[in-house]
């Protein structure tokens, strides 16, 4: 998997990437500190700076918090809630996914350069990665993205085929939104769809009693800062097919696959995130080593 902004060395670390030691080994076995690597005129490497849209510094916070919880009581994923609808000819899929960790995370998963954590290990492939991927426009914390990805697609469980996505995606990071439309995608008249991510306040039954918090701030403060931040992922995804795949049966077989490949993209976020509460949070160490330097930004002003 690849880096997300603010939590790359934490991600990395989780996602089966290690990450690079922060002393080398010298020919005798013994290690070099930085200040001795410095005497032999070795260059400091540069870190790359990224731009964040949130508090990063709350967020780990919180999974410090997640990561605590999880030793005493480990958090049950629910199912996702999956409503399919038919409109003359055009399928809605409205999808609602309850997730444990803060919904920065939960974003940076769904647009990982790299495509997301959707590997299969049972039978060891990509359920779904990014073959190609370019940034058209930023503006602040909003870019529109040109991705082309991979989609594997099971035809009736007798053989598996992988089936080019080819999307524009208009990405906003400080309201965790995004909108994405088909450039071209098989077998597909209409294909396009929208998904947020939105802060839940776990315990605010138990710690906020009868006050509910209206934003993370009141949350905070009525929970004496022990409330845990979770998040809801919403999707609204179209899609039509072309004749004659748009009449039954060979409708019912796509609605179906559809279906089936949306709940194994969903696993996947969840089955990443879980990890992440067992191994917590990035200590002051990791972040110091990680080759990722974040830059906050809380106010932009739009051109």
């Amino acid at each position: 998997m690849g880096v997300f902004t603010g939590f790359g060395s934490w991600i990395n670390q989780n996602s089966q990437e290690p990450l690079k030691a922060e002393s080398t080994r010298s020919e005798n076995g013994e290690s070099k500190s930085a200040s001795e690597k410095d005497t032999n005129n070795a260059p400091a490497k540069k870190k790359k700076k990224v731009v964040i849209y949130y508090d990063e510094k709350e967020d780990m916070r919180q999974e410090r918090l997640w990561h605590k919880a999880e030793k005493k009581h480990p958090w049950r994923n629910p199912p996702p809630k999956i409503k399919v609808t038919n409109k003359k000819g055009l399928y809605h899929m409205n999808i609602e996914l309850t997730v444990g960790t803060t919904p920065n995370v939960v974003y940076y998963v769904l647009t990982d350069p790299k495509g997301g954590p959707f590997f299969d290990y049972k039978k060891w492939r990509d359920i779904m990665k990014n073959t190609s991927r370019k940034v058209l426009k930023e503006n602040g914390p909003k870019r529109v993205i040109m991705v082309e990805k991979a989609l594997a697609y099971n035809i009736l469980s007798l053989t598996t085929i992988s089936i080019p996505i080819h999307l524009t995606m208009e990405e906003n990071r400080k309201d965790l939104t995004t909108n994405y439309k088909k450039g071209k995608v098989i077998l597909m008249k209409e294909f396009h769809g929208n998904y947020k991510v939105e802060p839940i306040y776990v315990d605010q039954e138990r710690l906020c009693k009868k006050r509910l918090p209206k934003s993370p701030e009141e949350y905070k403060k009525c929970s004496g800062g022990q409330g845990r931040i979770g998040s809801k992922l919403t999707i609204n995804h179209y899609f039509q097919p072309y004749p004659p795949f748009n009449i039954p049966p060979l409708s019912w077989f796509i609605r179906g696959n559809t279906i089936k490949t949306s709940k194994k993209l969903l696993n996947g976020i969840q089955e990443l995130t879980s990890s992440f509460r067992r191994a917590g949070p990035p200590s002051e160490e990791d972040m110091e080593a990680s080759e990722i330097e974040t830059v906050e930004v809380h106010n932009f002003l739009k051109i």
